[in-house]
């Protein structure tokens, strides 16, 4: 294989970039076919791409364009299907997170991949192939903090993107599943153990529209893990200065801090306001340098042969744990993971 030949669906926001990193920056590989439903994103494809093969069926895709691999970027409630008829049809996947809103179409994606253990099938955890989240691990491996105990991330966009998410929450499951889905990944990845129990909360409480949706603008979980250690996870739609994604790990010996302040880099900016440094706008410009990482190491699995880090079994587990963030936030109660299957 000379180069690996891929389709993508979905250009949204996000789709475009995924495009733009494997048509230009991805030299093992070559974009080939696209599919949306929306007109202007086929345009966009054979205009700024260069794609000659595009469809307004996800199937078809992948039926007619001789494909290597498929890229998922579609809403949430289409990725497990999409998987599976993927694999179905001899390819490899990588699909954005998460996995699927439900756990049991989450278990229908992995039951598929383990028919096909010569097939590569992943899911976009961005922030394990970060630097910084990449150092913490490290460090945690080397022993410098000691035992890791308690885990507090969070995941904070911007204001101006809340309007778009109203819509999205439908398709998308809800603020624990499209936000802090990294953050319980991060914190199993952290403290290497699995989640035992809940307790959510929260509330619509600027945007009154995501209320009207069982949803909200702000929340909290506390997680108790089975080896009886500790998570705090975030989730706000209402930051008024830019995109604020940090993590925090404590041990018996010491403390990690990733991302905190939200430093977009390193320059300070005084004038007549006093001084200041700026915030990233967008969460892809705070992981822009590892969203082409991760598309890389998807490429590279594909060529090498070797399944990498992020499985459908921890896009399971990490659904599993924002299920029960929803179900506990909902009814007001503790949930106890077992209880969900």
């Amino acid at each position: 294989m000379s180069k690996v030949r891929i389709g993508l669906a979905g250009l949204g926001r996000l789709g475009k970039e995924y495009a733009q990193n494997i048509q230009y920056k991805s030299p093992d590989a070559k974009l080939i076919a696209v599919c949306s439903l929306a007109k202007d994103e086929l345009e966009y494809a054979k205009d700024k791409l260069g794609v000659d093969m595009c469809f307004s069926s996800f199937e078809e895709m992948v039926e007619k364009s001789n494909l290597d691999a498929v890229a998922i970027l579609t809403p949430t409630k289409y990725h497990a299907q999409q998987i599976i008829f993927s694999l179905k049809n001899g390819l490899h996947v990588f699909s954005e997170k998460p996995l699927a809103i439900s756990i049991e179409d989450c278990l229908k994606a992995e039951k598929e991949a383990k028919k096909h253990p010569d097939l590569i099938s992943c899911v976009g955890f961005v922030r394990r192939y970060d630097e910084s989240y990449m150092d913490a691990k490290k460090t945690i491996e080397k022993n410098k903090i000691g035992d890791p105990f308690f885990v507090r991330s969070q995941t904070v966009d911007k204001d101006t993107w809340a309007p778009f998410q109203v819509d999205y929450v439908k398709s998308g499951g809800g603020i624990f599943h499209d936000f802090n889905v990294h953050d319980a990944d991060l914190a199993r990845w952290f403290i290497g153990s699995e989640v035992k129990k809940v307790w959510s909360l929260g509330g619509a409480f600027r945007f009154k529209e995501f209320g009207d949706l069982n949803d909200a603008d702000n929340t909290f979980a506390f997680c108790e893990f089975e080896n009886g250690k500790m998570a705090l996870l975030g989730a706000s739609r209402t930051s008024s200065y830019g995109h604020d994604t940090f993590t925090e790990i404590i041990g018996t010996l010491g403390k990690l801090t990733v991302g905190n302040p939200p430093f977009k880099n390193r320059l300070q900016i005084s004038d007549k306001n006093g001084f200041r440094y700026e915030c990233n706008e967008t969460f892809y410009d705070r992981f822009k340098d590892a969203f082409l990482t991760q598309i890389h190491d998807f490429i590279n699995s594909i060529l090498n042969k070797k399944q990498n880090q992020c499985t459908l079994s921890n896009a399971t587990k990490a659904t599993i744990i924002t299920t029960a963030m929803t179900e506990s936030f909902k009814t007001k109660k503790i949930v106890e993971l077992k209880d969900l299957g």
